[in-house]
């Protein structure tokens, strides 16, 4: 009896935590259930680490549920029923290979579909449809449109088409549906971290110049499959704004993104051409920072 009610606390107890983690999580009910805490993303690259996902949490839960019965079952079968000291074994050769042999079998299927996920994550084609410089400062974000379908990408006076963000105004980098698009980041200054939440995936973006160009530039590709306004963030701590270093990554048609850079090109600024393709001309998913007026004098 006292062996059932202790299971019954354990039970509980896990019930509880799986609660609590779900609450702290912030993910709705829906989305645990169906996606063990992550959404499906964006773009196939995050897609493929959402089955990954997926797939590891069920091998975690089918041993977790079978290493939880074994528990009970020693908790049940080998309870304490007398004073009788119970017979001692020193070694038990087939559970000792098995024990040794099925971490080692479960680690390896792991790895394996771990790496095939991450190879596909990172694999990058050598032309890329369009091609964003993205430069991190502290603590906001410039994005430069470097080229399209292999040509080079250059706004009035032989300007690259660029979208900087002040304190007074969140970036919006426009990219199209469709598209293979890379992303080149490079930091004038910390270690800061590119990142959108929708496209499960993010990337150090790291400081460093010789000879006018970046020691070490990182770049990844994507290929994003819906429109919409989805926000952006630096995921590396870089200093006193850091939570505020946010820009707004706006995906619209293909088409529409024609307009845009040929709106660009004859010298629009970006809300300008965001409104003219029908588009919020400035971002919606987040606002700028709004300082008291001594931390503006400051930095003024």
């Amino acid at each position: 009896m006292v062996a059932r009610k202790r299971g019954w606390r354990l039970a509980g107890l896990a019930s509880l935590g799986f609660a609590a983690a779900l609450a702290l999580s912030g993910c709705s009910f829906d989305e645990a259930v169906h996606g063990f805490g992550w959404f499906k993303g964006i773009t196939p690259q995050g897609r493929r680490m959402y089955e990954l996902w997926i797939g590891s949490c069920i091998a975690a839960l089918v041993v977790g549920v079978f290493v939880w019965g074994l528990i009970f079952w020693c908790i049940v079968r080998y309870r304490k029923r007398s004073e009788e000291l119970p017979p001692q074994t020193r070694f038990n050769m087939p559970l000792e290979f098995l024990y040794t042999f099925v971490p080692f079998l479960v680690v390896s299927v792991l790895f394996y579909y771990t790496a095939v996920a991450q190879t596909y994550v990172n694999h990058k084609t050598p032309n890329p449809d369009v091609v964003v410089d993205v430069i991190a400062f502290k603590w906001n974000w410039k994005f430069q449109h470097t080229s399209v379908d292999g040509a080079d990408v250059s706004g009035p006076a032989g300007q690259p088409i660029t979208t900087i963000g002040a304190s007074d105004y969140v970036p919006v980098l426009v990219v199209p549906t469709g598209k293979r698009i890379e992303f080149r980041e490079h930091s004038q200054d910390v270690v800061h971290s590119f990142w959108v939440p929708e496209m499960l995936f993010k990337r150090d973006v790291f400081p460093g110049e010789r000879e006018g160009k970046p020691v070490l530039e990182n770049s990844f590709q994507v290929t994003i499959d819906r429109e919409g306004a989805f926000v952006g963030r630096c995921a590396e701590l870089c200093g006193a704004y850091h939570s505020m270093m946010n820009f707004e990554m706006r995906v619209v048609s293909p088409a529409d993104f024609e307009q845009y850079l040929t709106l660009r090109e004859q010298g629009r600024s970006t809300p300008e051409a965001l409104q003219a393709i029908g588009q919020a001309p400035y971002a919606t998913t987040t606002s700028p920072f709004q300082r008291e007026p001594e931390q503006q004098d400051k930095q003024g």
